[in-house]
């Protein structure tokens, strides 16, 4: 089975390459010939993601996929949320995002905050939503090098690790990205099934 995963990012596309079954293979909006960036209006992260669903479905009649994510600190009234990719500009790298995090918390003791994922899959004419978050907290510098996004300064609850230090077999058991994918691979694997019998 061909599926479109919604993005141009290839850490995204690796990391979620990494735990869906060998039976289907997963195409960027590169691969299909998709070179713009689909506009992200909505406002929240399930809005979004439909958005970037229904247009790869539309203008080019693949079934796909779209995810999007959000950090949300709880002493920053769930900021930077929908805007965690922009946090600190539309030309904002992973960097400057963090940056500007670590800032507002500069003087803050409670540093705990939640990662979700909303995953919205076109298929078969039809639209379903899968759901991931993870709690932890926001430490005071940067460590690791795995991963990318905000992973470098987000501890996962019971973990002395960051997401970019831990492995990336563990941190997609554990992770948003990875619980919501679990419940997309769930759903695509009795698909599978039904047409085998």
């Amino acid at each position: 089975m061909k599926l479109v995963f919604a993005t141009h990012n290839q850490n995204k596309v690796k990391e979620v390459q990494d735990i869906l079954p060998e039976n289907i293979s997963l195409l960027s909006l590169t691969d299909i010939g998709c070179t713009q960036e689909i506009p992200e209006t909505g406002k929240t992260l399930e809005e979004n993601a439909i958005l970037k669903a229904d247009y790869v479905t539309k203008n080019y009649g693949f079934p796909c996929f779209a995810d999007d994510t959000g950090l949300l600190v709880t002493k920053l009234d769930g900021a930077p949320g929908v805007y965690s990719a922009r946090y600190a500009g539309v030309k904002a790298n992973a960097d400057d995002n963090m940056g500007k995090l670590l800032q507002a918390l500069i003087a803050k003791k409670d540093r705990s905050a939640r990662f979700e994922t909303v995953i919205a899959l076109n298929i078969n004419n039809e639209q379903h939503l899968f759901k991931g978050k993870v709690e932890g907290e926001i430490i005071h510098e940067k460590r690791g090098n795995k991963g990318f996004g905000y992973d470098p300064i987000f501890k996962p609850l019971g973990y002395t690790k960051t997401f970019a230090e831990l492995p990336l077999e563990v941190k997609n058991k554990i992770s948003h990205r990875g619980k919501a994918i679990q419940q997309l691979i769930k759903y695509l694997n009795s698909l599978v099934h039904d047409t085998r019998q």
